[in-house]
């Protein structure tokens, strides 16, 4: 602010000097001096108003937050007002309480020396009455036990009583029950006797006719196992044979392809590379392979199997 005053006390004694000038010298132009500086105060003019401006704003916030701060200074002179109020208060209390402490811990002793003498008396009281207390449990476990057994002896009396009375019941039934028994054994005794002699000879008399059925029929399952027996072994030879010609007739059958598929020229070629006859060379095509000889014995050993399976039907009943 002095600046800008002290620039335009400048702005105005140039002013009054230009006018003073004008006023002596009616034409003369201005010298270029005095305008340029005329323009720098200018300038400086305007710097300095915008520095005023900003400064005025930063000194508005400055003072907002100057408010803001004695407000909260304000706050906390109240509240250390408050809490110096609470603490004289607190002060008086803790001073009550350190008296009355005092006075409780003389009265505590007083009342602990009256405890310790009251426990000693609990655990003598306490004591007694377990004794009291493990006496009591055995006698009433006594007491329960014998009430247990005086409800058993009850029960098993009236169940005696009533099972003698059912028997008094029965005994009288089954007394009457053998009288009238007695009465139709005798009938029964002299009925049954004729009855026996009767049967006795009916049996006898089927008896021999079953004997003699029996040796007709053990007879016929002789027969019978006899003729199986000769069945299965003709079976069997018939079966082989069978093999053996059907074994044959395939042989057959390969020779006489071999030989027509072979010329008679390549079969003595063959013979006299070998160094064998013709004839010799047919049976050695003719020769079984290692397979079909298996094959034989393992039908061979099937049909023994089946025999013997027949053997052991027959042997059973």
């Amino acid at each position: 602010q002095q600046e800008k005053e002290d620039l335009q006390g400048k702005l105005k004694f140039r002013e009054h000097l230009s006018r003073t000038a004008g006023k002596s010298e009616a034409t003369p132009a201005p010298s270029k001096n005095s305008d340029l500086e005329i323009k720098q105060l200018q300038c400086k003019l305007k710097n300095s108003n915008n520095e005023i401006s900003k400064q005025s704003t930063t000194i508005k916030s400055l003072k907002n937050e100057v408010q803001e701060k004695e407000e909260r200074v304000r706050v906390l002179q109240a509240k250390i007002s408050r809490l110096e109020r609470d603490l004289s208060m607190k002060r008086h209390l803790i001073e009550d309480l350190r008296s009355r402490l005092k006075a409780n811990q003389e009265n505590e002793k007083t009342s602990n020396e009256t405890l310790e003498s009251l426990e000693r008396k609990v655990k003598a009281l306490a004591e007694d009455c377990s004794n009291k207390r493990s006496s009591i449990d055995s006698l009433k476990q006594r007491l329960n036990v014998a009430t247990k057994e005086k409800s058993e002896y009850e029960q098993m009396y009236q169940k005696a009583k009533d099972e003698l009375e059912k028997k008094d019941l029965k005994l009288n039934d089954l007394e009457g029950k053998m009288i009238a028994t007695e009465y139709a054994m005798t009938e029964l005794e002299a009925t049954a006797s004729q009855q026996l002699h009767g049967l006795a000879k009916q049996t006898g008399q089927a008896l021999e006719t079953i004997q003699k059925k029996l040796l007709l029929t053990n007879d016929k399952v002789e027969e019978f196992v006899t003729f199986v027996k000769a069945l299965t072994r003709e079976l069997q030879q018939r079966i082989q044979e069978l093999r053996t010609k059907i074994k044959q007739a395939k042989k057959m059958g390969e020779v006489r392809a071999c030989k027509k598929g072979l010329s008679q020229e390549s079969v003595q070629l063959a013979a006299s590379i070998l160094n064998v006859s013709t004839t010799d060379l047919e049976e050695i095509l003719e020769v079984e392979d290692d397979e079909e000889a298996a094959k034989t014995k393992m039908e061979f050993e099937k049909d023994k199997e089946w025999l013997q399976y027949i053997q052991k039907l027959l042997e059973a009943q």
